[in-house]
């Protein structure tokens, strides 16, 4: 058996539900400061108070910052462009020194020939892999052998090798979570195909693929070891699997997702 095989029973297990966690750690203090605690600090600017100027100097301390590493690192972990006003106010600068480090840090990037550069694009700044480059990150995203699945993918590739044919909302059901960004990634990588569409609700079905049979040793979905040796409720879900897809619903505390037939008893 391979390695990626034991993966996905691991990942099976991963997605049972589990018990609960209290959801009522306790009541929060809804106490209103006395008018003796408002009098401690008449001015509202937290001079009279010791915390007020702890967070003072915690403010000092980013307009203190060296200015091009700050923007590197905020550049560094933004999804969308982000403004010169924006960065003003996160760093404490004025609009102006932040524009013109910014062109700085992108003619330097230029002269060095890095593989990325900063560019304004609508109204925001942001890095961008430069184009001439474009074939190696296409090389790395796509390909599918080398990198390893993340648990959240092996997870969802699991209930779909268990579950199929299988719809994207079952398959978040059973998880807990949206699916929909890894099972694009499952896709693209060839592990999971569209097999037509749910009769009741027109709801795309998922199947594992042939490539999924070669990933993992396998000659036919019939050598899927058997769930009983990992999962507590194996009886439940070999049920299921003879009398129909099952439905999956959220519980009233939205933190454990059971699992029930479609069937009516």
């Amino acid at each position: 058996m391979s390695e990626e095989t034991y993966e996905i029973q691991e990942a099976a297990a991963d997605v049972l539900p589990e018990p609960a966690p209290n959801p009522d750690p306790g009541p929060e203090s809804d106490a209103v400061p006395s008018a003796e605690g408002a009098d401690a600090d008449p001015a509202g600017d937290g001079s009279a108070d010791p915390d007020g100027a702890g967070e003072a100097e915690d403010v000092e301390g980013v307009a203190a910052l060296e200015l091009k590493p700050a923007l590197e690192a905020v550049l560094m972990v933004v999804d969308e462009p982000a403004t010169e006003e924006h960065l003003a106010k996160v760093l404490q600068r004025r609009r102006r020194e932040i524009a013109d480090t910014l062109r700085e840090l992108a003619d330097e990037y230029d002269r060095q020939h890095r593989g990325f550069e900063l560019r304004l694009v609508a109204e925001g700044w942001r890095f961008y892999t430069r184009a001439e480059f474009s074939e190696a990150v296409e090389s790395f995203v796509l390909d599918g052998q080398q990198a390893r699945l993340t648990q959240a993918a092996l997870e969802t590739l699991a209930v779909v090798a268990y579950r199929q044919p299988v719809s994207r909302s079952r398959v978040s059901a059973v998880r807990g979570v949206n699916c929909d960004g890894v099972m694009r990634t499952l896709l693209q990588r060839g592990l999971v195909e569209e097999a037509g569409a749910e009769p009741e609700t027109g709801a795309i079905l998922y199947t594992t693929t042939h490539y999924f049979l070669e990933r993992l040793g396998l000659r036919g979905l019939d050598e899927l070891p058997e769930l009983a040796p990992f999962l507590p409720e194996a009886d439940a879900v070999e049920g299921d699997s003879q009398e129909g897809m099952p439905s999956f619903d959220v519980d009233d505390s939205g933190d454990e997702v059971h699992d029930r037939t479609q069937t009516e008893h």
